[in-house]
């Protein structure tokens, strides 16, 4: 891989996930998480008007031009960005960040594994799915469940964090209190800004 700002734009050759640790989570912040994954239905965009749908639909074809090095048909992009989109909303969250998150953490590569066990786009690690999920960490590799676990797992941290979108990063990643990882995620969103 790369070194430097150009590095952070290149598909990394291995997923990045770090050594997240699992934590105990208190009971109230455990049926939380799961209440927030449970949904399995398909995203459903919805507009309160039509200037919000048409600026979605601008943020759609510009993130489309920019996606498409790294993911080259159509349709998977659509359906990519729509999800992803739809997720980092519900989530509240930024969708740049959510993209910048994914490009480092996995290229944008649906079925990357780290060497600590990380799976899919958003690198969630399996622990996840046994304390808030079904137990099933196979299904880490389905588009919108990966996205999913991975936007109320960002938003739990920030939510920890008061915040702090350095220490939650970092926290994201098992790198908590270390610069290197949030610097390429921000640098990174940069790009993805519309």
């Amino acid at each position: 891989m790369l070194i430097g700002a150009a590095g952070v734009l290149l598909q990394p050759l291995s997923a990045q996930a770090g050594s997240q640790a699992e934590e105990a989570l208190a009971d109230a912040v455990r049926t939380a998480l799961s209440a927030a994954i449970a949904s399995e239905a398909p995203p459903q965009l919805s507009f309160p008007d039509a200037d919000a749908r048409l600026a979605f639909l601008r943020w759609q074809v510009e993130m489309s031009e920019r996606l498409k090095p790294h993911k080259t048909e159509a349709v998977t992009r659509i359906e990519f960005l729509e999800t992803l989109w739809y997720e980092a909303t519900r989530a509240r969250l930024e969708p740049a960040l959510v993209l910048a998150l994914v490009q480092v953490e996995s290229g944008f590569r649906k079925y990357a594994i780290s060497a600590s066990g990380a799976r899919g786009y958003m690198q969630v690690m399996p622990f996840w799915v046994r304390q808030i999920g079904d137990g099933d960490a196979a299904r880490l590799f389905h588009l919108q469940t990966n996205l999913r676990f991975g936007c109320v797992i960002l938003r739990h941290y920030l939510d920890l964090e008061r915040g702090d979108l350095a220490l939650a990063l970092g926290r994201y990643n098992g790198s908590r209190g270390r610069p290197e990882y949030p610097n390429a995620v921000l640098t990174s969103r940069k790009r993805w800004i519309a």
